[in-house]
């Protein structure tokens, strides 16, 4: 049981991170030439209304990754993982969707946000492939 919970940590603080208001990022014109930077928590609707999608889809899994690791917890079925570990590779690739509109909307925080999620990936495919035979 107690070696259930060592896949929290990683999914929590990339929570805690997508709450701060340091993660999404959207660039509007400035008449005067250099775009004005401003970011987002990434549950924040803003950047998904001027089409970034990618912080809040990523915030959204990242709540259902922490729900089935719940569920996980609770049951100890290791079928689960794998639906884990693939709504995380998802999460993990969408929160680097940002990248295409430019390196100019992407923040420390989300690249933060998307290792967690990577290494969240990693941690859960190396112990799923030591538990099965």
């Amino acid at each position: 049981m107690k070696k259930r919970f060592i896949y929290f940590p990683l999914p929590l603080v990339a929570l805690i991170l997508e709450l701060l208001p340091w993660g999404a990022v959207c660039n509007f014109a400035n008449p005067e030439g250099k775009p004005w930077r401003r970011t987002y928590s990434y549950f924040d609707l803003t950047p998904f209304g001027y089409a970034n999608f990618a912080p809040l889809i990523t915030a959204i899994l990242t709540c259902a990754i922490l729900l089935l690791l719940i569920v996980f917890c609770i049951t100890g079925k290791e079928r689960l993982l794998s639906v884990i570990k693939a709504v995380l590779a998802v999460a993990t690739v969408i929160s680097l969707c940002p990248l295409l509109f430019g390196i100019s909307f992407f923040s420390l925080i989300g690249a933060l946000i998307s290792v967690a999620l990577a290494l969240e990936t990693l941690l859960l495919h190396f112990t799923q492939k030591k538990e099965i035979p």
